[in-house]
């Protein structure tokens, strides 16, 4: 089924997230009505000689000097100049979702864009065209020029894109898709690069992967608890509520009613490793941190990016910094760190596990025959490197503010290269829960008890059906994704209880 996103309407995550295939966008009438009154105010406004940054003067730096007259020609100055990105190209997803987030910005009526380019962004998220836009060229600052600028350039026919997962010629991608090239004066074209939008699409993708993750770590520390025979009152809420944080209350909540009737074997020692004793303290910690987190976003997919706005009721061309990505660039270095010490969190239970003077006498590695079978051992080794890349890109990009452009941009908030990293780090984050989840598979095989809490039990029985033991060696590779998929399909009903 085709998902249907209106522009009328609240943006939100699961819209972004659709838009990695084709989805209807639709623009009611009240949408139409105030972009061409946006659009009737910008004529008028040029008619009586005012200075609007990018329709009447030059870009950035050279403000003070007059742009072009001829407004398709001012058009190409304000994207030729832009051509300047280098690097990989972006995930096709993410940019889709980037120019779905543009879409509505523009489609709110402030920017005094023509309807025609909202029309384009609609027409071209209906198909499989997506923009080739090269990573690197952003400060996340006066918007995401470099990127948004290959983007608009592609929906002219210029530069290149993707059809159905094809890298093509952008003219050639047009064609083979039915869509018009797009046309341009200096505004439309100033309008479709000002903004944050990159940076607020991988903000909210690198979010929702990281929530999964969160869920899932909760999951599979209850597993790891009750396989092992640990007494769960490291959760018990007279405990929990003394800690007195509401995020640590609420995963609290979740891992009971995951542990709902577990019971200790006995046989384990007065207090856990901090890896199980203080998960509901550092979970819950990183529950509260995505909230925050949860509300950037939130306000992020809620607001316009862009410079000047148009406010035809005051008669006013307002210029400013709604174009500087700070909360978005505060947000994913704080996401990151989340994503390193949950990340931290899942490979320590997963060396405790592959541990046999701390998993009870379960075999080293979780081999079924040490040394004839290595169970484990590279996936343990692989669950370090992962670790350690994140660990390793946990620095604040954020802090390191350089100033470019004649110190026009004399302060910015590097927000993109803030949300890109926190994106490729909640990837690795999901590997290392699908490492886990195929550890504690692993452990069922050789030895550990039988969950004795339904939450567990169930998830457990949905690992061993969804992948076989590890006997004898194999590669297990795809095991691990496989493993990261069925906790996150699982997930939801067992946290909530149901």
């Amino acid at each position: 089924m085709t998902i249907q996103v209106d522009l009328g309407g609240p943006l939100r995550p699961s819209d972004l997230l659709a838009a990695r295939e084709p989805i209807t966008v639709t623009t009611g009438p009240a949408v139409r009505e105030r972009m061409a009154a946006a659009r009737v105010f910008l004529d008028k406004a040029l008619g009586d000689d005012r200075a609007v940054y990018g329709a009447t003067t030059g870009f950035g730096a050279l403000v003070g000097y007059a742009g072009r007259t001829d407004q398709r020609d001012q058009a190409d100055n304000t994207l030729a100049h832009l051509g300047a990105g280098q690097g990989p190209d972006l995930d096709p997803a993410l940019v889709r979702a980037a120019l779905l987030v543009r879409a509505w910005s523009l489609a709110q009526g402030v920017s005094g864009a023509s309807p025609h380019v909202v029309d384009a962004l609609t027409a071209m998220l209906a198909t499989t065209f997506t923009p080739a836009v090269p990573r690197f060229g952003s400060v996340g600052a006066s918007g995401d020029l470099i990127p948004l600028g290959a983007a608009a350039q592609a929906l002219r026919g210029r530069g290149h894109a993707y059809v159905d997962g094809e890298r093509l010629e952008a003219a050639e991608a047009l064609r083979r898709t039915g869509i018009k090239p797009l046309t341009l004066d200096g505004r439309d074209a100033l309008a479709l690069v000002n903004g944050t939008s990159l940076t607020t699409a991988a903000l909210a993708l690198a979010q929702a992967g990281v929530r999964r993750s969160h869920r899932s770590a909760q999951l599979l520390t209850c597993l790891l608890a009750d396989q092992l025979g640990c007494d769960p009152q490291f959760l018990d809420p007279r405990l929990i509520g003394r800690f007195h944080h509401p995020g640590v209350s609420a995963v609290a909540a979740s891992m009971r009613a995951t542990l709902d009737g577990c019971v200790p074997s006995g046989e384990r020692p007065l207090q856990e490793p901090y890896s199980i004793r203080c998960s509901p303290q550092l979970l819950g910690a990183a529950e509260d941190a995505l909230r925050y987190v949860d509300n950037v976003v939130e306000a992020d997919l809620g607001g316009v990016s862009d410079n000047p706005l148009l406010f035809p009721d005051d008669d006013a061309v307002v210029h400013g910094g709604n174009f500087f990505g700070q909360p978005a660039s505060f947000a994913a270095d704080l996401l990151t760190i989340v994503e390193a010490q949950v990340g931290n969190l899942v490979e320590r239970q997963l060396d405790l596990l592959v541990d046999p003077h701390r998993n009870g006498g379960l075999p080293p590695m979780l081999a079924a025959g040490p040394g004839r079978q290595h169970g484990l051992q590279g996936v343990q080794l692989a669950s370090t490197a992962l670790i350690a890349e994140i660990r390793r890109d946990a620095t604040p990009a954020s802090m390191q503010s350089l100033p470019t452009n004649l110190h026009n941009q004399d302060v910015v908030p590097f927000g993109t290269q803030a949300a890109l990293r926190a994106l490729d780090q909640a990837g690795l984050l999901r590997l290392l829960c699908g490492s886990l989840a195929l550890g504690l598979r692993q452990a069922a095989h050789v030895g550990a008890r039988r969950p004795s809490s339904h939450g567990c039990e169930t998830l457990l029985a949905a690992l061993e059906q969804a992948v076989p033991p590890i006997d004898p060696d194999r590669p297990l590779e795809a095991d691990v994704h496989i493993c990261a998929r069925t906790v996150e399909d699982i997930e939801i009903s067992l946290i909530s209880g149901s």
